[in-house]
């Protein structure tokens, strides 16, 4: 048996979007708490310092307590702004199962605005089949939600 057998595939969620504002407003409407509150969840302890540790809640199931808990693992301003995403707990399956993925936001200049690119990668199939389509379709409104704020900021 190779390494690759033995080693998880993984399925990425991908958002990618052309939107019409400069990659500042979108910066700013990304790593600022207060709006990120209005776009995704309220997070605990966020700033978009590398290695800075946060959390969000969302609905408990189950063992899980509801706790994700992120870390900021890369950030180039009005670039690109990568953390952590891990929750759930390991006696839960479907909704609640154990959760270990990487955010990535980044952000390139085009003709008419910015090209916002989301990638929530490292679903493991089967195992997080649940959060796989659920957040599939959420991040298309969290981008939604990014856009109109960003709108309101001009």
């Amino acid at each position: 048996m190779n390494d690759a057998a033995l080693t998880p595939q993984t399925q990425d969620i991908v958002v990618d979007e052309v939107l019409p504002h400069t990659p500042a407003t979108l910066w700013k409407t990304l790593t600022s708490s207060e709006l990120m509150g209005r776009w995704l969840m309220v997070p605990t302890g966020f700033e978009p310092v590398k290695g800075k540790a946060f959390t969000f809640q969302t609905t408990p199931a189950g063992a899980w307590d509801g706790v994700i808990h992120l870390q900021v693992l890369d950030v180039v301003s009005n670039e690109r702004l990568v953390y952590s995403w891990k929750g759930g707990h390991e006696t839960n399956a479907g909704y609640g199962a154990p959760l270990d993925t990487v955010v990535t936001w980044t952000l390139t200049p085009v003709a008419g605005g910015t090209r916002l690119r989301l990638v929530h990668a490292g679903f493991v199939p089967r195992k997080n089949d649940v959060a796989f389509q659920k957040m599939s379709e959420g991040w298309k409104h969290v981008v939604h939600n990014v856009d109109t704020l960003s709108r309101e900021l001009h």
